[in-house]
């Protein structure tokens, strides 16, 4: 795929202090990496890097860095059309807002005590409406010395909302000069975030809700859901509420304005490494972020198994920069769907019992997990919400899981073919009226779990795409021995997945194991349905 130009958006660095803190760092935090150890072979921890973005974008996809002393003058400098398409961008918008780039007033003991207790909870110069102007207006610039038709935008927390004001509003409302602005489908490629409130910032204690909605220390009040409001609808005014009556929802990325099919969220699940923030929160976040609030709807997902920043951060992850990768360069779009569910997961004479899925996605290559919803990370999927959410039927499909492939290369040792991994567990709870029984609990035993192997390639002897599929237990031996997948089957077994053509899409449907189909959650009938399709026609996922 062809390279456009990737602009990154930090997040919210709090009052004057943390801004003047935020602005030394020439990147943003962006070229943040992060170090840890992994379990070797004899038992030993062994160290583990990873580089960060900034870097690994360098190494792996051949991007440049552009600084040369101020990115922005270098850009004002270069002639039209001079400067790579493949280049990295960071918008430093806090500039305007810090403190250390002036000489220091002349004041005396107190007023020095005063200014220095005013920069701890306040936020001057900084306003969230003019960040989204100036990142028009860099995007416009970046585009006219490139020459790339779009930009990719990648986001960091606030930053993903000051992406979206610039979308849903600015884009909207004319320049200072009068003139109409273009539109965001004609300036974004890809839209990727890393823990993005993208519905607010809400906490487990209300008063500290209208505490940040009131008072907005240092400009939290853009956290506010129902502020919200004010900057991401045209015609409206920071400060103005949704309409008495009406259903607004921060979540929503209106489709006229730009498409949930070119929007990735990634979603933290651990608060633990968060700072104190976390206890207010609560466990279902990334230790500032709700989990259910990191997403915009209908956009691809991954939960990531890390903080909202810091050591353990989304940012300074291989787990964010490998979801970033193959969202903005991944040939293939894959999806896979449950579907053949029952009507309800029991007896329609009895209360439902509870179940709930984990999830994980592997890909062949990777050291890490692509994405991961646990039970015991607050985030596995609710089966009894999912059965009963509208659809078509008793068959509609469960989204589990999307996800991107690149185009293997062609020093690839596994004939063209990419493998990705998806394990689910079944469980089911007994719980009534609020409380648990263990009496007959095995705890952390599933009701069922295995593993789909999925091999993606050429298909032999002639044009398009071949895949292969087998479930875990039934491959006799180590997965890793046999390419395709079907080579571990039983003769009789091993013929590739029969596929069928509906538009740029392959399509495949696998049914469940046997020991899965006779959950009474999952039925007799219950398959996941794939769908690949090819990104490079245009046609985005499927």
């Amino acid at each position: 795929m062809d390279k456009l130009p990737i602009v990154y958006v930090r997040g919210y660095a709090g009052p004057t202090a943390g801004i003047d803190t935020a602005v030394e760092d020439p990147f943003y935090g962006f070229n943040a990496g992060a170090t840890h150890v992994r379990v070797g072979g004899d038992g030993d921890p062994m160290f583990y890097q990873f580089e960060g973005p900034l870097l690994r974008l360098m190494t792996d996809e051949s991007y440049q860095l552009l600084v040369h002393g101020d990115q922005r003058q270098y850009l004002l400098d270069a002639g039209q059309g001079t400067i790579p398409k493949g280049s990295l961008w960071v918008y430093r918008f806090y500039d305007q807002a810090a403190t250390t780039f002036v000489p220091p007033p002349h004041q005396n003991v107190v007023e020095k005590l005063f200014r220095h207790l005013h920069q701890g909870v306040t936020a001057d110069g900084f306003d969230i409406e003019s960040a989204a102007a100036g990142l028009y207006d860099l995007i416009v610039l970046i585009r006219a010395k490139t020459g790339a038709p779009k930009v990719n935008l990648v986001a960091h927390s606030m930053g993903g909302l000051v992406a979206r004001c610039m979308m849903q509003k600015i884009c909207y409302q004319p320049d200072s000069k009068g003139q109409d602005r273009e539109p965001p489908r004609e300036l974004v490629a890809k839209f990727f975030t890393y823990g993005t409130p993208h519905g607010g910032i809400a906490f487990q204690l209300g008063a500290l809700d209208w505490v940040e909605q009131a008072f907005g220390p240092a400009g939290a009040d853009i956290f506010a859901p129902p502020k919200m409001y004010g900057y991401l609808t045209p015609g409206a005014t920071f400060g103005d509420l949704p309409p008495d009556g009406t259903k607004w929802d921060p979540q929503e990325l209106p489709g006229g304005v730009f498409p949930a099919d070119d929007v990735f969220c990634l979603i933290g699940t651990d608060p633990k490494d968060y700072g104190v923030s976390r206890v207010a929160v609560g466990p279902k976040s990334d230790g500032l972020v709700m989990i259910e609030h990191a997403y915009v709807r209908g956009a691809h997902r991954a939960f990531v198994y890390r903080s909202h920043s810091g050591p353990y951060g989304e940012v300074n992850s291989e787990e964010g920069y490998q979801n970033l990768r193959r969202f903005l360069f991944g040939r293939w779009g894959v999806r896979v769907d449950l579907d053949g569910l029952p009507q309800s997961p029991g007896p329609d004479d009895q209360p439902w019992p509870v179940w709930q899925a984990d999830l994980r996605l592997t890909i062949r290559g990777l050291p890490i997990v692509l994405t991961e919803q646990l039970a015991e990370h607050w985030c596995p999927i609710q089966l009894n919400d999912e059965i009963q959410r509208p659809g078509d039927g008793a068959d509609h499909p469960v989204p589990l899981v999307s996800t991107f492939l690149e185009e293997p290369g062609a020093e690839s040792p596994h004939d063209g073919r990419m493998r990705y991994t998806l394990t689910l567990r079944v469980f089911k709870l007994d719980q009534q009226n609020g409380t648990f029984r263990f009496a007959n609990h095995l705890e952390q035993v599933p009701d069922w779990a295995d593993s789909l192997i999925v091999d993606v390639g050429p298909r032999p002897g002639g044009a398009g795409l071949a895949a292969w599929a087998a479930w875990n237990s039934a491959v006799h031996g180590a997965n890793d021995q046999f390419d395709p997948i079907t080579d571990g089957l039983p003769q009789g077994q091993r013929d590739p997945l029969a596929i069928s053509r509906e538009g740029d899409a392959y399509v495949g449907r696998i049914p469940l194991p046997p020991g899965a189909r006779a959950l009474p959650v999952l039925g007799p009938s219950a398959a996941l349905t794939i769908r690949v399709g090819d990104r490079a026609s245009g046609q985005g996922m499927v």
